[in-house]
């Protein structure tokens, strides 16, 4: 039986057939140019980075419901090595959570707006995603893609202090059904193909974005358990798209 990671430090899910993770990373890839990202959120709690995020506006960050702790959770923006107290950093702690009504801490409805306690102060180091992506938008297969995150570099690897990046491909969601089966739902997620070599998410990249074409078409959701890696086995993320009259409403509130 398949099993497969959600991407969550410090939380596990104890789950039948599939588990929470507890580590967090990019395998293989590049260290990204230091703030080259500045969209990028670090959901930390007790100054350990739990799951990534978007900025998309200065009092909201978009992320996945798995995320969700009941313990305090600040949001780092303006990151580019998470070991250390950079001047660029802003630390803003949460006001709320709102994870998606339909999600049952599982894999489906996997998405979630945190509200910051104030706003974060837009600069050079810190900015909102350019835009998300329009409601019937098309993700044509075998496009590349960009992923990015702090964490581990492989499967037995330690963790990333500095935020790197790699790029996957779309896939076909007919491939994605195949290996994943009731796991997968292609109204409501993506799923892409990697190598070896080039990598891609592993543990601990929940939240962060799939960017293609300069939007943020996808959340990282899962993978396989015991490899991150394998090929054989597609990535797989939350779709934007999908939840955009839902994210549109919460920034109402």
């Amino acid at each position: 039986m398949t099993m497969i990671h959600m991407f969550c430090v410090l939380f596990v899910l104890q789950l039948v057939p599939i588990t929470g993770a507890t580590e967090s990373g990019i395998v293989g890839g590049e260290v990204s140019k230091p703030h080259s990202r500045p969209y990028m959120a670090s959901l930390q709690v007790q100054r350990q980075h739990l799951c990534g995020g978007i900025l998309i506006r200065e009092d909201f960050v978009l992320t996945v419901a798995h995320c969700h702790q009941q313990q305090p959770m600040t949001v780092v923006l303006g990151a580019h090595d998470i070991s250390k107290k950079e001047k660029s950093q802003q630390r803003i702690e949460v006001a709320d959570y709102y994870v998606h009504p339909d999600f049952r801490g599982k894999y489906d409805y996997d998405i979630m707006l945190i509200k910051l306690k104030k706003n974060a102060t837009l600069n050079r180091y810190v900015r909102l995603i350019d835009q998300l992506p329009k409601k019937d938008e098309k993700i044509p297969a075998n496009i590349k893609c960009l992923v990015a995150g702090w964490g581990k570099t492989g499967v037995d690897q330690p963790t990333s202090n500095v935020l790197r990046e790699t790029t996957e491909k779309i896939q076909f969601s007919v491939e994605c059904n195949k290996k994943w089966g009731e796991y997968f739902n292609p109204a409501r997620m993506i799923c892409t193909k990697f190598t070896k070599k080039t990598g891609g998410i592993c543990q601990g990249d929940s939240g962060g974005p799939l960017i293609c074409n300069n939007k943020p078409q996808g959340l990282t959701a899962f993978t396989l358990e015991t490899d991150c890696n394998d090929p054989k086995y597609p990535h797989v993320f939350t779709k934007v798209n999908f939840f955009l009259s839902w994210i549109k409403k919460i920034l109402q509130v």
